[in-house]
């Protein structure tokens, strides 16, 4: 994968039986960590406790150099959330790390977000002229505010939210902490994920099932799109936005971001990239001597490919887990160079070979230009790319941090332009009407490669 960023990651927690869910936040995120490798946070609170007195730690790197083991001793909670980031609004500094954790006249409020608001200026400026004051340049901070707002005038915290969740416009997944509630929302479209599990007496929120699993959490159902869930010691009750006649679920959880142990909106993640690679088989078949994947993001659709053409299936690349990551360096000649250091070609395998060589996708095209000549290197006689993906062309306003329009290859130039300019013996793209298909039915967000996006977008937001 290379150029599309992660999304981030939300979990929340509430143990009604008292118990110290600290730990389990710390699990549950590093389960998350593929979803966001930028900066992580956890806040708690006791509900027995005095209103208002949250621990909470938040900061650049990943959950393991954040939350340290002494961190998390000392955090003592029944309730909490966290979050692991990357940033697709606002700036990669300690300040816009989550969870925010507010504190007003009606006590705290932690949230944590996953997703982006295309109405975030409106909302910004309404707040500013009523001597709001930002610390952080994130549109979460300016749901938090406006929902501490609405507090003030409402019954409870969940009418808050309600009321919020009303103005705002874009993809979103919320995880909310008051001093008594656990609060969670999905977006009307569904364009964010959002799921339920349940330990013991334990009730969980997080972006994916595979941070259930991890924390013995038992998968109850996905937060359906536009509902607010609220778990109190009572239990659990939900509510409803208005009723949106189509969803528009995010086509990359099921083509990249989500882990593929993780099920999603009923579609298995691994089983949706086997049916990406079958239908990439179907449409570009090819003679080739075997199939690979770019790890990791490539081999479960290069694992379809290969059922769907008989061609064999094998490991072209040995992977070194030990390696940084790629997209903090800080120029692009770099980041090119750490794919040489992150990847090295199993020679033996590839000699002499006809490679069919898939990936989720080309963004700048600079990765697999790097690998084509790897393989070449190596002694393939061939390499044919196919991409699991339509080509990108358009920008995603939701918060996948896709590139503007002018570091988009596709948007710049043909198949048969990019095939010469990677060095590839071929080049296929998932055709667009697989899409549904792959994602078992959905009603998906396809914008970036069609340009048909489910809301209006604001003309000052738009891209060139």
């Amino acid at each position: 994968m290379s150029g599309v960023k992660e999304e981030c990651g939300v979990f929340g927690i509430y143990d009604l039986d008292g118990g110290n869910i600290a730990p389990s936040i710390y699990y549950g995120l590093t389960s998350l960590q593929h979803r966001g490798q930028e900066s992580c946070g956890m806040a708690v609170s006791r509900t027995d406790g005095e209103r208002g007195n949250v621990q909470f730690h938040k900061d650049l790197g990943l959950v393991s150099e954040v939350l340290r083991k002494d961190v998390v001793h000392n955090m003592n909670g029944d309730i909490g959330i966290g979050h692991v980031r990357y940033s697709t609004t606002g700036e990669s500094v300690a300040e816009n790390a989550q969870p925010l954790v507010l504190s007003y006249i009606k006590g705290s409020l932690a949230l944590a977000h996953n997703g982006n608001l295309v109405n975030t200026e409106a909302l910004k400026w309404e707040l500013i002229q009523t001597g709001a004051i930002f610390h952080t340049t994130t549109d979460s901070e300016v749901i938090a505010f406006h929902i501490a707002r609405e507090r003030v005038h409402s019954a409870t915290v969940e009418e808050a939210v309600h009321k919020t969740v009303e103005k705002i416009r874009g993809g979103y997944a919320l995880v909310i902490m008051s001093p008594r509630k656990l609060i969670g929302a999905r977006d009307p479209y569904g364009l964010k994920p959002l799921c339920l599990g349940k330990r013991d007496n334990a009730y969980v929120l997080a972006s994916e099932s595979c941070a259930l699993t991890s924390v013995g959490a038992e998968f109850i159902r996905d937060i359906e799109p536009g509902e607010i869930v609220t778990i109190t010691k009572n239990g659990l009750k939900s509510s409803k936005l208005t009723e949106k006649k189509k969803h528009a679920h995010c086509v990359f959880e099921y083509i990249y971001f989500a882990r593929l142990d993780s099920t999603m909106d009923g579609v298995k993640i691994y089983d949706a990239r086997i049916r990406g690679g079958k239908s990439l088989a179907k449409s570009y078949p090819v003679e080739a001597d075997l199939v690979t994947g770019v790890p990791e993001s490539g081999l479960p659709a290069a694992k379809g490919y290969s059922e769907e053409s008989g061609i064999p299936f094998g490991f072209a690349f040995y992977k070194n887990s030990y390696i940084g990551r790629t997209f903090i360096k800080p120029t692009q000649q770099e980041r090119e160079s750490s794919v040489h250091l992150k990847l090295s070609v199993l020679e033996s395998v590839v000699k002499g070979k006809r490679i069919v060589l898939v990936d989720d996708s080309i963004v700048r095209g600079t990765t697999i230009a790097n690998l084509i000549h790897m393989l070449k290197e190596a002694g393939a006689k061939e390499v044919h790319v196919r991409i699991s993906s339509p080509p990108f062309l358009h920008p995603c306003y939701f918060g996948t941090d896709v590139p503007s329009n002018d570091q988009l290859i596709a948007a710049q130039h043909s198949t048969e332009e990019i095939r010469k300019m990677i060095g590839a013996d071929s080049l296929g793209y998932m055709q667009i009407d697989y899409l549904e298909g792959m994602a078992g039915g959905l009603s998906l967000c396809k914008a970036c490669f069609d340009g048909n996006y489910p809301m209006e977008i604001p003309a000052e937001i738009k891209q060139d």
